[in-house]
């Protein structure tokens, strides 16, 4: 059984411009951080040129397909009837995009047969993570 997910989603950049530029993102799950979830764009798609990451909880994705989620560096909220909008705050400004959330239920449906709601702490590995942490 594999221990972690990616999906490909089309994301909607949405910019002051009037037009919605699609941009290319990859949500992925991994069962050895099982509270996670992160949104990864390509190098094309970011300012930066390099790939850039964005880590949150799975609990916030899921809360924020049924409704307003997250006061901190991600926010997620339903758009219309098909939409979902995923807000990244960073100093440097507001990414707002906008995913298909037919795409975020089928990734958060992956993600639960994976490691199911709730049992998350089954899943983790106290020794390697104390290790890491006195390594640092």
């Amino acid at each position: 059984m594999p221990t972690d997910i990616e999906q490909p989603v089309e994301a909607r950049l949405v910019a002051s411009a009037p037009r919605m530029e699609s941009v290319p993102a990859t949500l992925r799950y991994d069962r050895a951080d099982p509270y996670a979830v992160s949104m990864a764009f390509p190098p094309p798609a970011t300012l930066e040129g390099v790939e850039v990451s964005w880590a949150f909880s799975r609990e916030l994705l899921a809360e924020g397909v049924e409704g307003p989620a997250g006061l901190g560096d991600v926010r997620v909220r339903p758009f219309g009837y098909d939409r979902t909008v995923v807000e990244f705050h960073a100093p440097e400004g507001v990414a707002v995009v906008h995913v298909r959330t037919a795409e975020v239920r089928r990734f958060l449906e992956r993600a639960q047969h994976l490691v199911p709601a709730g049992r998350e702490h089954q899943y983790l590995d106290w020794e390697r993570d104390l290790v890491r942490l006195l390594e640092e």
